[in-house]
C-alpha cells in the first residue's frame, strides 16, 4: 500500500512538472500578453532581464488572462506592473498591494515612490491601476473574495524575515475567489526545506514553501522549472544580490557573475480550493 501511494505521488508531480514545461507555455502564450511583455513603454533596461525572469512564460503558466482581477504582491518599482497593466487595462483589473505609505522606513518609501513615478509616468497605460497596502495589520490587498489571481515574484523570504509570511498568504487566500490562483516565484534553495529565518538569506526551500502555502488552505497545482538556472551556485559573499542585477560586489567578478544570470528559482502554481 504505502509503495503504491508513493508511485502515485511521484506520477501525479510529475504530471505537475510535466504540464509546466517552458516550451508548453510560450507556445499558448496569449498575443496580447506577448505585446505586453514588448511593449515600448517597458524600458530597455527592464527588458534586458526578460531572458532570466521569462515573464510571458512565467504568466501563462499561472494562467493568467486579460479579464482578471489580479493582485500583485509588493510590486517595488512595478517590473511585474509594467506588463500586468497594460494586459488587464481594457477588460480586467489590476491591484498593486504595496508598502505602507506611513511608513518611514527608508526603502518602503523608495520603493512607493518608485510605483508612484511608474503609475503616473503614463496615466493612459496605468492609470486605473489601484494601489492598496501589505504591511503588518494593514492586509486588505483587495476585496475579499473577488481577486482571480495573486501574483508574487521574490517575497517569502521577505515575510519571512518580517514574521509576517503567513498573514500574507492568508490574506491573499482572503482575496481569492473559491478557484483562484496563488503563482508564486521565489529564489530555491539548495535544501528544499531551508526557512530563510535571517535578513540576507533569500534562497528559500522549494518544499518548505509549498508547505507553508497550503498551510493556509491553498492546493497545489502545478510546478515550472520555467526559471531554474543550473549555474547559480548560490555561494557568493553577498547571498543573492551579487548576481545581476544588483552586482552587489560592484565591478569585482562583474563578467563571472554576468555569465550566471539571474538567481536559480522555483515557480509554482496554487489554487484556492472551491469546496
Amino acid at each position: 500500500m504505502r509503495f503504491a501511494l508513493l508511485l502515485t505521488a511521484s506520477f501525479t508531480m510529475a504530471g505537475l512538472m510535466l504540464a509546466a514545461g517552458p516550451a508548453c507555455a510560450a507556445e499558448r502564450a496569449d498575443p496580447k500578453l506577448e505585446a505586453a511583455v514588448n511593449s515600448d513603454f517597458r524600458p530597455a533596461a527592464d527588458k534586458a532581464r526578460d531572458p532570466y525572469r521569462h515573464p510571458l512564460q512565467t504568466l501563462t503558466f499561472f494562467g493568467l488572462k486579460p479579464n482578471m482581477t489580479v493582485v500583485e504582491l509588493w510590486p517595488f518599482g512595478g517590473w511585474y506592473t509594467e506588463i500586468l497593466a497594460p494586459y488587464l487595462h481594457d477588460r480586467g483589473t489590476l491591484y498593486a498591494a504595496a508598502m505602507d505609505p506611513q511608513s518611514t522606513d527608508p526603502e518602503d518609501k523608495q520603493y512607493n515612490g518608485e510605483l508612484s513615478a511608474l503609475l503616473a509616468a503614463h496615466p493612459d497605460v496605468y492609470g486605473k491601476v489601484q494601489v492598496t497596502v501589505l504591511a503588518p495589520h494593514k492586509m486588505q490587498i483587495a476585496p475579499d473574495g473577488t481577486a482571480d489571481m495573486v501574483v508574487t515574484f521574490r517575497n517569502i523570504h521577505n515575510w519571512v524575515w518580517a514574521g509576517i509570511e503567513k498573514d500574507v498568504l492568508a490574506a491573499a487566500f482572503r482575496a481569492l475567489k473559491p478557484g483562484g490562483i496563488l503563482g508564486v516565484e521565489e529564489h530555491r534553495n539548495n535544501d528544499p526545506n531551508f526557512v530563510p529565518k535571517m535578513p540576507g538569506q533569500a534562497y528559500v526551500g522549494e518544499h518548505y514553501a509549498i508547505d507553508l502555502i497550503q498551510s493556509v488552505g491553498f492546493r497545489l497545482a502545478g510546478q515550472s522549472n520555467v526559471n531554474r538556472n543550473p549555474k547559480d551556485t548560490k555561494d557568493y559573499p553577498k547571498g543573492v544580490w551579487t548576481l545581476p542585477p544588483s552586482y552587489a560586489e560592484g565591478d569585482k567578478d562583474h563578467a563571472k557573475y554576468a555569465a550566471i544570470g539571474e538567481s536559480d528559482r522555483f515557480t509554482l502554481k496554487f489554487i484556492k480550493p472551491k469546496g
